[in-house]
C-alpha cells in the first residue's frame, strides 16, 4: 500500500516538497488473525478428540502440533511485514529510507536533477521501480503491486519536475 503524506513536516523537516511511506499491504489484520486462529484451533481440537475417543490419542498432539505450527508461521509473516520505505524529496536531495523488520535504517541519496525514476516492465514477472543517477541504480517498492508501482512513479516524476523548475527569485515553492 502507497501512502502519500501531504503535510510539509516530516523526517526531512519543513522544506520537504514531497513524502512518501511505502509498506506492504497487510491482508490479514490483528483481528482477523485471532478469528482464524480460533478456527483453526476448534477444528484441530474437535478432529483431535474424535480420534481420541476412537482410541488413536496420539494424533490428538499432532493436531495440537498442527496449530502451534500455524501460529508460528503467522507470526514470521507479520515480523517481515514490518519492513517500509520512505521516500523524501527536497530542494537538495531524494531520500530513500528503507526500514527493515529490525528496526535496522538503510538510506540512499540522489540529486534530484539528475535522478531518473523508472518503472521496468518485465516478461512474466512483476514490473521493477527503481531510481538511476550516475550509473547507479537502486530498486525499491518490491512490496508494491505493478500499479501501486506506476502511480508512485507518476507522483515522483511530477514532484521530481516541479522540483526541477526554475522558480523566480522572492517566489515560494508549493
Amino acid at each position: 500500500m502507497t501512502e502519500t503524506l501531504t503535510q510539509s513536516q516530516g523526517p526531512e523537516g519543513p522544506d520537504a516538497r514531497f513524502q512518501a511511506v511505502l509498506s506492504p499491504h497487510r491482508s490479514l489484520g490483528p483481528r482477523g488473525f485471532v478469528i482464524f486462529m480460533l478456527a483453526v484451533s476448534v477444528i484441530a481440537f474437535g478432529a483431535g478428540l474424535m480420534f481420541f475417543m476412537m482410541g488413536a490419542w496420539p494424533v490428538l498432539g499432532f493436531m495440537g502440533l498442527d496449530v502451534l505450527l500455524i501460529y508460528v508461521a503467522f507470526r514470521i509473516n507479520f515480523r517481515a511485514l514490518r519492513v517500509y520505505e520512505t521516500v523524501a524529496l527536497t530542494d537538495d536531495a531524494l531520500t530513500v529510507t528503507r526500514v527493515a523488520p529490525n528496526g535496522k535504517e538503510q538510506s540512499w541519496r540522489f540529486n534530484p536533477y539528475w535522478v531518473r525514476v523508472h518503472v521496468d516492465e518485465r516478461v512474466g514477472l512483476s514490473s521493477e521501480l527503481s531510481l538511476a543517477s550516475h550509473g547507479k541504480r537502486l530498486v525499491f517498492g518490491a512490496f508494491l503491486t505493478d500499479p501501486e508501482r506506476e502511480d508512485f512513479a507518476a507522483a515522483l516524476k511530477a514532484a521530481l519536475r516541479e522540483a526541477r523548475a526554475p522558480t523566480v527569485e522572492g517566489e515560494a515553492h508549493a
